[in-house]
């Protein structure tokens, strides 16, 4: 998902009116921003482990917007990209972050210093 919130980062810092698709009815630019938050900001959090089950949501929210709305009208073929990513995002956001993640050092070290008293 990183990738495809690169190119709208891009957009969103090219300045001048802003051209995005505007599904909810809150305006493009809103649209572009919390979709920048969500593909780029949460992925990158993925990524790294951080916040794992909280950064999914984002992607979750995102990823039914985009097939069951922006995609409403296109084939199965256009969604399904949208609902696979869907439901791995609902599976992160259930099982959380893996062994070696940044949220796994954290709750480790935070039992660690909670046996510690």
């Amino acid at each position: 998902m990183l990738t495809h919130g690169v190119g709208k980062l891009a957009k969103l810092f090219e300045g001048g009116t802003i051209k995005f698709a505007n599904p909810i009815g809150i305006g493009p630019e809103a649209s572009l921003i919390l979709v920048v938050f969500a593909e780029f900001f949460c992925s990158i959090f993925l990524i790294f482990g951080i916040a794992t089950r909280i950064s999914a949501i984002p992607l979750i929210i995102t990823m039914l917007v985009a097939g069951f709305i922006s995609h409403a009208g296109d084939p199965f073929a256009v969604k399904e990209k949208a609902f696979l990513f869907f439901v791995i995002y609902v599976f992160i956001a259930i099982t959380g972050a893996g062994k070696y993640s940044i949220d796994n050092f954290i709750y480790k070290k935070a039992i660690t210093n909670k046996d510690l008293y």
